[in-house]
């Protein structure tokens, strides 16, 4: 018998997700604060909860997918919240991308009351979320993955766990800072191209084969000369991750200067009121100094 499923966060990633576990056939009651999110995935099929405390009482395994660490605390350990309404031995999988530290306190907390937790961020962004081909990164103990394993597989083509709780995101940090690393250096050799007076898209046609192609490389470039930089996944958010990881960096002594420059680069396109702008949308950044618009 599959388990039944609570899901707790129905934003660009999360409302993917859930939707892609009804189709599989799960039993799925759904939370968030944005009521119209949560009409759409119970059109499909999904009971509605009016606390995270409902979908913990309905739920075998309870899914959060949140912005980040705060929201996190709040709809676990706080008013309402996913430990109020807890059954024994249920399961917590936070796929959010949160603080790695977070992880672990709150997963303390939620051993206390009988449960279990995974952090289990994923990588992929809207579109791999809608397919169902993320990669999840997973921590904790093996014995609760084997459990829901299947679970995180209708999510994703990738799902690995790296280790004990906590682990998950510090693999999602890992993860985002070659992301935001490799969007950088495509914007700068770009609007270099461009400048050069050189077709920056046949710059990427030629190179995308080689030492320099990158998964990153084929997702954004595209969408760069098409000035397209609706979000799927917002440069706020890449921010909050890159602050997580410099604190993280900070905290077990390993030095990120790269990361902290690309950290006030997003922060300038912030200010600029870019930060609803996908992250790809970096590039802006280097086309305000070169006074120059990369595309076709």
């Amino acid at each position: 018998m599959k388990k039944k499923i609570g899901f707790i966060g129905l934003g660009i990633m999360g409302k993917p997700m859930a939707i892609n576990l009804i189709k599989a056939g799960y039993e799925l009651t759904v939370y968030d604060i944005n009521q119209s999110a949560v009409e759409e995935v119970a059109a499909l099929g999904a009971s509605k909860a009016a606390s995270s405390k409902e979908v913990a009482e309905k739920s075998d395994v309870i899914i959060t997918m949140l912005p980040n660490s705060p929201h996190v605390k709040a709809a676990v350990l706080g008013e309402n919240g996913v430990l109020e309404g807890a059954r024994p031995n249920s399961i917590l999988i936070d796929m959010s991308s949160i603080a790695p530290l977070v992880s672990q306190e709150i997963a303390a907390k939620v051993r206390e009351k009988g449960m279990e937790m995974l952090d289990a961020p994923v990588s992929g962004g809207e579109p791999k979320a809608i397919d169902g081909t993320l990669a999840i990164m997973v921590g904790g103990p093996e014995e609760v993955f084997k459990q829901v394993e299947e679970i995180l597989s209708v999510m994703a083509s990738s799902v690995t766990l790296v280790g004990e709780i906590g682990s998950g995101n510090v693999t999602k940090l890992a993860n985002q800072v070659i992301v935001a690393l490799n969007i950088a250096a495509m914007s700068e050799a770009m609007v270099l191209a461009q400048k050069s007076g050189v077709d920056p898209y046949q710059v990427y046609q030629a190179i995308r084969k080689g030492l320099a192609g990158s998964t990153v490389l084929d997702a954004k470039m595209p969408l760069v000369v098409e000035r397209n930089f609706k979000p799927g996944f917002r440069i706020e958010l890449h921010i909050k991750d890159l602050l997580n990881a410099l604190e993280t960096g900070h905290d077990v002594g390993a030095p990120m200067p790269l990361s902290s420059q690309v950290m006030e680069m997003m922060q300038v396109l912030k200010a600029d009121g870019k930060a609803g702008d996908d992250h790809g949308g970096l590039i802006q950044y280097y086309e305000k100094l070169a006074n120059v618009e990369v595309g076709k």
